[in-house]
């Protein structure tokens, strides 16, 4: 499984239906108490539902035949107490199939989320988040709609079909065969909406996938879109997904609008024979009129089952297409888990690349060879032309990718037999496109962890970013909006700062941490570097060499190798591309 574009197939690997049914049964387990009863309420339900056609039988044959009132009185009574009694067992028991739907679903969304949690970032490299979104919210929702109500919908319609068949037979099974001549026609349509419901269905929810995906992608980048006046091209595309997204909720609606009366003329041709066949029968004297009542009142509970199955068997079609992709993902190795993961090693600060290759699409080699050793407290600098391998390096380092070949140790262990949490914890890290989440200052700070006041204070002063706090108004409990926007890109670079420095790591990891930031943020930001550093191994990638003159080691990255290291004034002495690099930078360009 290598992309989620295999959805876009619907014969590839496709689940089969029982096998998702065990599934889902799978899930009910932990909740079989509800799901008990509401079995217990369904029988008992079904049962009370049939009694009335008897009742009716015998209220006709009984006292309306002998001219009784009283009889009729008393079995009017009964008769309304029944269908009482049954309104009342199918709300409780609607109401506890449906708690333990909700809590079904509950498991099941956290669940998927959590598992999405542990998927490595390769896998949201090939999968649109749009496409994700979907299966979080709508497939979810889908399956909570099955869970719900369809998939005991499905056992109480299959029930009462047996049920109502049986009393058919136990009323009159002559009449009970010529009547089940209409069936074969039943199944025959019934089966043609399976093949063209499961379809239309899958197709509708990947018609839908593809939109919320398009629509995720414009509002994220809805800046560049008005900047580059492509509003009118995006509208295009985005009409184009949503015509295919009507075409094929169109075809659902074709498929749905043909079922319903297929159904409705078999259960009128099946009253059509039950009238010929029990007319004779009760012009013989053959049959009561109360018998002929109760049975045409079976055959019609008989033929309600194929109704509400057209309804359920809806929802079970959108659940199966939505369960395939839920399903997938949950199926999805999480790539970079350490199943046996030893005991963490003693915190020393040592990262050391023994011969590392790497390739994100397992073709195209972004490191080859890659070797070098950065001692505890030592700050080492990556640089080099785009493209060279740098912000790679920072991924393998903290396990976002594992390396294709060769390894990396981080105080003596490979990263691999880390527990990926452990190992992160040992860095703090900033990058250059800074990501805060919807929450408080304090929240995007500490990031769940229960951190001491005094210990966000420290790391907020330390990374200059204390006047940032003092003007909003509510200091540390003041909300950010999504992404940070009502930030500027440089206040969000320190708040990143203070994020990474909270827990107190013993390794830093900076990636282009200023060159978003104006001039006057640099300065704070190297300010406060000299504090940050101080008694920690560090690793930073920087395109402004002027942030990295002071590092111990400078590594130069070309093409994925190694090609020179040293300190500054080592590498700018030997004139080779960090040289080069360097006077592109501070040479002034040519006069014209």
């Amino acid at each position: 499984m290598t992309a989620m574009d295999d959805d876009d197939d619907p014969g590839k690997g496709r689940i089969a239906d029982l096998r998702l049914l065990r599934r889902f049964l799978g899930y009910l387990r932990p909740h079989l108490g509800p799901v008990v009863w509401s079995g217990l309420l369904l029988f008992a339900g079904i049962g009370a539902e049939l009694a009335a056609p008897f009742l009716l039988r015998q209220a006709i044959d009984g006292p309306v035949a002998a001219g009784d009132p009283e009889g009729l009185w008393r079995s009017c009574a009964v008769f309304f107490g029944v269908v009482v009694l049954t309104g009342i067992l199918k709300g409780v028991e609607h109401y506890t199939s449906n708690l333990a739907g909700q809590r079904v679903i509950y498991d099941l969304r956290t669940e998927l989320f959590g598992h999405l949690q542990k998927l490595p970032v390769a896998y949201f490299d090939r999968n649109p988040v749009g496409r994700l979104m979907t299966r979080v919210t709508g497939d979810i929702e889908t399956l909570s709609e099955f869970f719900s109500s369809g998939l005991m919908g499905l056992f109480s319609s299959s029930l009462l079909l047996v049920a109502a068949f049986s009393a058919m037979l136990w009323v009159d099974w002559r009449l009970t065969l010529w009547t089940m001549a209409a069936l074969p026609l039943a199944m025959g349509v019934a089966a043609a909406f399976r093949h063209y419901g499961r379809k239309a269905h899958r197709d509708a929810r990947k018609a839908v996938a593809a939109v919320s995906a398009f629509l995720n992608e414009s509002i994220g980048g809805v800046k560049t879109i008005q900047i580059f006046n492509r509003e009118a091209d995006c509208l295009a595309r985005f009409d184009k997904k949503g015509e295919e997204f009507l075409q094929r909720s169109l075809f659902t609606a074709l498929v749905y609008s043909l079922f319903w009366p297929g159904i409705e003329v078999v259960t009128t041709l099946a009253t059509a024979i039950l009238l010929w066949f029990a007319g004779n029968s009760i012009l013989a004297k053959t049959m009561t009129f109360g018998s002929f009542l109760a049975f045409w009142y079976l055959v019609r509970k008989f033929f309600e089952p194929f109704y509400e199955l057209a309804d359920k068997y809806n929802i079970l079609q959108a659940a199966m297409a939505s369960s395939e992709r839920v399903f997938r993902i949950l199926d999805t190795e999480p790539g970079i888990a350490s199943p046996a993961a030893p005991a963490a090693p003693p915190v020393r600060g040592e990262i050391v690349f023994e011969d590392v290759g790497f390739s994100y699409d397992g073709k195209t080699p972004v490191l080859q060879g890659l070797s070098f050793r950065v001692r505890p407290g030592e700050k080492v600098a990556l640089v080099g032309y785009t493209g060279g391998g740098k912000t790679s390096v920072l991924s393998l380092l903290l396990r976002l990718y594992d390396v294709s070949s060769g390894r990396i140790l981080v105080d003596g262990t490979d990263v691999r037999e880390y527990d990926p949490r452990e190992l992160r914890r040992r860095f703090g890290m900033v990058f250059q496109d800074v990501f805060l989440f919807s929450g408080t200052v304090e929240e995007n700070i500490s990031l769940g962890e229960e951190l001491p006041r005094s210990d966000l204070e420290r790391a907020v002063l330390q990374a200059n970013a204390e006047p940032i706090v003092a003007r909003l108004p509510d200091g540390y409990q003041s909300k950010i909006h999504e992404r940070g926007a009502a930030l500027s890109a440089g206040e969000r670079q320190l708040l990143s700062f203070a994020r990474a420095l909270a827990a107190s790591p013993p390794i830093m990891v900076l990636d282009e941490a200023t060159s978003s930031v104006d001039a006057e943020t640099e300065g704070l930001i190297q300010d406060a570097m000299g504090r940050i550093l101080e008694g920690r191994t560090a690793v930073i990638v920087a395109h402004r060499l002027s942030t990295i003159r002071r590092v111990d080691r400078i590594l130069v990255l070309h093409k994925g190798t190694l090609r020179e290291e040293g300190t500054h004034a080592e590498l700018l002495a030997r004139g080779g591309l960090y040289e080069k690099l360097y006077r592109l930078q501070w040479q002034p360009a040519p006069a014209r």
